[in-house]
């Protein structure tokens, strides 16, 4: 029997769930998981992010290469074909013999043998043809369509950042998504980080706030003040946007899952009362595990859109679901599910989730409404097509800075009009939209 690698095996299954609609961030910390060896866990990851970030020059190679179209392949066949495809032109130390002898093997186990011979022909023709995964741009600036090949990103994502954004700095967003990115942690006290140096971990400064550190060695979910609550892991994108809420005696957060924010918010405000929302029962279940030690959270199930709750609030968050192009260095899986016609529903809902969450503001009090999304439908104009009192968010920002707590000192690189905008790799970081509203 073939000595299979637990790792390829593991990263086939998970390829194939999120080809049904999962997230490779959640399947990579299931169970599944538990059983492999550190060492295993480890390329397992690698092996998913990186057959999904590379996906349409993955394919374009395996179909130059295959005498059968590739939308007639089994998924069991083209995901086994991905991955190897993967190892051959991505991952050097990896034996060529061992990468094909896996994939007819995985093909086999997923009772596709007879589509054995057709995967061993198909690898073995790549690996006498490595070329085909390297696309050469021809000198000169790159285009458009050029950067879509080069960085495996669909063309009509690249088109529209680089006509909001400039092609400089879309082509920086898609490279920037093609890396791995960095750990970043929250540091809920001095003392967290002494604990974590303790425990071996060697944590770096943030880029863009005090709390913030980043994480370039260890595991940190070993850690006991990781498991005491006392560090998060979080992008400091998404930290900076909790802090952008700032102070008040009551604290709205909407769509709170899975927490973060909401930590933030009861930290920098510990005799505040705090009300955390989330439309759905599994993750409301898991938020008020995640923060049973803020004693002045409250977690409750809601409707963002239509929210019943007594009283109003001096400060509300709006984080709301979004398309997260933004994050598609952690959820690259993103770039192959979204269409333009998502983006007009997405419109519609949060402007629905803004309208309630305005509803529930005192009069004078402010709100964050925000997104890890780059597109001006789900930014700029949902903040237009609400017709709220818009505020520059510099405002905030320059109270974060005077406390010390926020890094940059010149904020024209992140401000554009009356809103911050974050753009993916800017400061290591995800891509963020935030505007500042009152009523």
């Amino acid at each position: 029997m073939s000595s299979l690698s637990p790792a390829r095996d593991v990263a086939l299954d998970i390829l194939l769930r999120v080809e049904q609609g999962g997230f490779a961030s959640e399947l990579l910390h299931s169970e599944r998981l538990d059983r492999l060896s550190a060492q295993d866990r480890g390329l397992t990851t690698e092996l998913v992010m990186g057959a999904l970030r590379w996906r349409s020059r993955l394919d374009a190679a395996i179909a130059s290469l295959s005498s059968q179209p590739l939308a007639k392949l089994d998924a069991e066949v083209l995901e086994s074909l991905r991955l190897a495809a993967y190892q051959i032109g991505f991952l050097s130390r990896i034996p060529a013999h061992a990468v094909v002898n896996d994939a007819v093997e995985l093909v086999k186990r997923k009772k596709k043998r007879s589509a054995a011979s057709f995967v061993n022909g198909v690898l073995r023709k790549l690996l006498a043809r490595k070329d085909v995964l390297e696309p050469v741009p021809a000198p000169g600036p790159k285009t458009i369509p050029e950067l879509s090949v080069l960085y495996a990103h669909p063309l009509w994502m690249v088109d529209r950042w680089a006509g909001q954004f400039g092609l400089e700095a879309a082509e920086q967003i898609c490279a920037h998504n093609q890396q791995i990115p960095p750990t970043a942690i929250h540091l809920a006290g001095p003392d967290a980080e002494k604990e974590l140096i303790a425990a071996g971990i060697k944590p770096s400064p943030g880029r863009l706030l005090k709390s913030a550190r980043v994480v370039t060695n260890g595991d940190i979910t070993k850690t006991t003040v990781f498991a005491a609550g006392r560090i998060q892991i979080q992008d400091e994108g998404s930290q900076l946007v909790a802090m952008l809420a700032g102070r008040g005696q009551r604290l709205l957060d909407c769509c709170a899952a899975p927490g973060g924010k909401t930590a933030i918010m009861a930290e920098r405000n510990p005799q505040s009362e705090i009300v955390a929302t989330e439309l759905h029962e599994h993750r409301v279940r898991e938020m008020r595990e995640r923060l049973k030690r803020r004693v002045n959270v409250t977690v409750t199930q809601a409707d963002a859109s239509n929210l019943d709750l007594p009283g109003d609030f001096d400060r509300v968050l709006a984080d709301v679901p979004c398309s997260g192009t933004g994050t598609l260095a952690r959820n690259p899986e993103i770039k192959w599910r979204l269409n333009t016609g998502d983006l007009a529903d997405l419109h519609g809902r949060q402007v629905a989730i803004l309208r309630g969450a305005l509803a529930k503001l005192r009069s004078g009090g402010r709100l964050i409404y925000s997104t890890c999304s780059l597109e001006s439908e789900e930014n700029e104009a949902v903040v237009t097509e609400v017709g709220a009192t818009v505020l520059s968010v510099a405002e905030e920002l320059e109270n974060l800075r005077r406390e010390g707590l926020l890094l940059v000192d010149d904020f024209s690189g992140i401000i554009h009009g009356p809103f911050l905008r974050i753009l993916p790799g800017q400061f290591g970081t995800d891509g963020f939209f935030a505007a500042l509203l009152t009523r």
